[in-house]
């Protein structure tokens, strides 16, 4: 009876369930085929169409007891279905942080190394990552009013997923996204995507926060962000005066700055140029 209302979960609204051929629903979804954008031992990330409209589906095929137990043994918690996406979308339209609105969610299983689930989004249309938009940034700036208010909004979401008791545990520019159509007319619509490994706690440890912050500037190094824009984004993060954060905080911005050259000498082989 535990692993039924444990692992044993669906919600699959109408609309779904009737675009699919009769039949199990959860079992077709999880057999789908389309178009791949992420494909890794145990998830599959495909889009595919529904009725006319776009969806994107995560299929997790169960981890295994290996990774279970390596994620244990390192002191992280294991992601074992997609119920962690599912969650972290809700949380994420309680708080007015734009996400992939969450469509589906199904799981089976008799155990959580071999439990089986997925979770249907909206396919959010044309955007673009910040790190494709500011690939080109330190050879070409972009006009300054824009850099300026960009910064302030990728501030002010991490303040408030951050404030929430939320870390996104793979907290990189890449998987911060504006709407194109928007960014056309000059508008920041921003959108926090990849979801799947998202720590929900009611605070959250500042270990937790340290690393996502260094995640983030880590993927930044390379965008030409003026030491400026950095104190930009701090003071609106924090909502504090720059004085009084470095009192308070200073051994904190020391751990991320210490952690975002690690991670840049891990990926790029070389420390980033000052």
């Amino acid at each position: 009876m535990f692993f039924k209302s444990r692992f044993n979960q669906e919600v699959i609204p109408a609309h779904i369930r009737e675009a699919l051929p009769a039949g199990d629903a959860f079992s077709h979804i999880m057999a789908m085929q389309g178009e791949i954008h992420r494909d890794v031992s145990s998830r599959r990330t495909i889009r595919v169409v529904l009725a006319g409209k776009s969806y994107f589906i995560k299929q997790h095929f169960g981890v295994g007891w290996r990774e279970i137990f390596k994620n244990l043994l390192t002191l992280r918690l294991p992601i074992v279905s997609a119920l962690t996406e599912w969650k972290a979308i809700q949380r994420l339209q309680q708080l007015g942080i734009a996400t992939t609105p969450g469509v589906a969610y199904g799981c089976r299983g008799r155990s959580p190394a071999s439990m089986r689930s997925f979770v249907i989004t909206e396919d959010i249309g044309d955007h673009v990552s910040l790190e494709t938009l500011c690939a080109d940034w330190l050879k070409n700036p972009p006009d300054a009013r824009f850099k300026r208010h960009l910064i302030v909004v990728v501030a002010e979401l991490a303040r408030k997923l951050h404030g929430a008791g939320l870390n996104h545990r793979d907290f990189y520019i890449c998987h911060l996204c504006l709407d194109r159509q928007r960014l056309q007319h000059g508008e920041i619509k921003l959108y926090l995507i990849d979801l799947h490994r998202v720590g929900i706690r009611s605070e959250i440890r500042e270990s937790c926060r340290m690393k996502d912050i260094a995640a983030l500037n880590f993927s930044a190094m390379d965008c030409g962000l003026s030491q400026r824009d950095r104190l930009r984004f701090l003071r609106y993060y924090r909502q504090q005066k720059l004085r009084r954060v470095f009192e308070t905080e200073a051994s904190f911005w020391a751990n991320v700055s210490a952690r975002s050259d690690r991670l840049y000498l891990k990926f790029h082989g070389t420390m980033p140029r000052r």
